[in-house]
């Protein structure tokens, strides 16, 4: 198998046991039962799952009110957007480079400043 079709895999994988720990947690929550942890639940959107939480937080209308997490999961889902625009985007990736080259000049010549001047 190719790289690449490992990696779908194990997206695909990772999506669907998301998208079923979303519809787990949601029956224990009408049934009073043991919930699964929100730390596993965005450690697994983390990770690569976040299209599986979106899906499953929308199909089952869970945890959709719930904060920090639903900014949490937002941000992962954002964040994992971005990656998918850097691979595919090669423009895109140019200039997020030139941004992160720009900063870290800044915060260096900065850090030398507040060095110089102690």
């Amino acid at each position: 198998m190719s790289p690449l079709t490992l990696i779908l895999l194990y997206l695909l994988a990772l999506n669907l046991l998301t998208l079923g720990l979303f519809w787990w947690d949601k029956r224990c929550a009408i049934e009073r039962r043991w919930r699964v942890p929100e730390s596993t639940l965005l450690t697994l959107c983390l990770i690569g799952g976040s299209l599986g939480a979106k899906t499953g937080q929308g199909i089952f209308r869970h945890k959709t009110r719930k904060e920090p997490f639903r900014t949490s999961l937002n941000a992962i889902a954002v964040l994992h957007i971005g990656f998918l625009a850097a691979l595919v985007l090669p423009d895109f990736r140019a200039a997020v480079m030139v941004l992160l080259t720009q900063a870290t000049s800044y915060v260096l010549s900065l850090a030398a400043t507040l060095i110089t001047a102690v």
